[in-house]
């Protein structure tokens, strides 16, 4: 059972921090909940949102100004964590983009890492686990994240759209595989082969479909003072990836807005709605 470490009323419902032993990543690990007021004694929606690069499970709960629209509209929301913490493994804290911070929503499998840094199946754990002790809906389960967070998303919803209803992103790194962020965290986590790569590249799994796995449509948001579009986003192949499968795709483009938190508080709402709408 999880532990719950503080909680705070907001917008009439209750902001809460969880620590956790991860059973996948072999750690305890934090996450936040959202619960909308009223939620005693339902079944709500529930939607999982995914940080990016060196946040915490409190980044977006701060930061983003969700909590308005998500008591509005009746909807859970958690944030896990970006990665282990404590893990000790050499080297894990010698940079921003990868380790400590940067977990990448990956199983890793070079030994270095695979102990702890399997932050694809503790999304997995924390579904199962917050459909078991909160008031969530396992049938209106979303999912959606920023800049590394929208990597993972995406691929998490295209790997198991049987249990995601709903996905979005804010500024993915859409085509991990091409980019150096990618690159670096997939070489230390997955070794050379760059097959194993692309089980978690959103534009090559979504290449590889011949049906539209989300009919109800994606959503996208990117902002074009971005100063990591060209060199690291890619929105544009999974685009491309999209239309080839037949997979209906709105990629909105945002002049003047960057990828820090300005620009997600900006479009936070429209992606909740679209997930209300999408989940029922």
């Amino acid at each position: 059972m999880p532990e719950l470490l503080s909680e705070h009323a907001c917008f009439g419902g209750v902001q809460r921090f969880y620590r956790v032993d991860s059973a996948a990543i072999g750690l305890p690990m934090r996450f936040s909940v959202y619960l909308p007021p009223g939620a005693e004694g339902k079944r709500l929606p529930v939607l999982f949102y995914l940080a990016g690069l060196t946040c915490t499970e409190e980044t977006f709960m701060i930061k983003a100004g969700a909590q308005r629209v998500a008591a509005q509209e009746g909807l859970i929301l958690v944030a896990p964590d970006t990665s282990p913490r404590g893990a000790g493994v050499p080297g894990e804290t010698d940079s921003w983009d990868f380790g400590v911070g940067a977990g990448f929503y990956v199983d890793a499998t070079e030994p270095q890492w695979s102990r702890h840094y399997r932050m694809h199946s503790h999304i997995l754990e924390l579904r199962e686990l917050v459909l078991a002790t909160l008031p969530a809906d396992p049938a209106r389960v979303g999912i959606f994240g920023h800049s590394m967070g929208g990597h993972g998303a995406l691929t998490m919803a295209l790997r198991h759209p049987g249990l995601f209803r709903s996905v979005s992103a804010f500024a993915p790194i859409a085509a991990p595989t091409r980019c150096p962020w990618g690159q670096k965290a997939f070489g230390g986590y997955l070794g050379s082969d760059q097959a194993a790569w692309r089980q978690y590249d959103a534009t090559e799994l979504m290449s590889a479909m011949d049906t539209a796995p989300f009919p109800g449509g994606i959503l996208i948001d990117q902002g074009l003072a971005d100063k990591f579009l060209a060199e690291q986003l890619y929105p544009e192949a999974f685009e491309e990836a999209c239309a080839r499968a037949g997979q209906p795709l709105t990629l909105r483009r945002h002049a003047g807005y960057d990828h820090g938190y300005y620009f997600i508080s900006s479009f936070v709402e429209d992606h909740l709605r679209f997930h209300r709408r999408l989940l029922g």
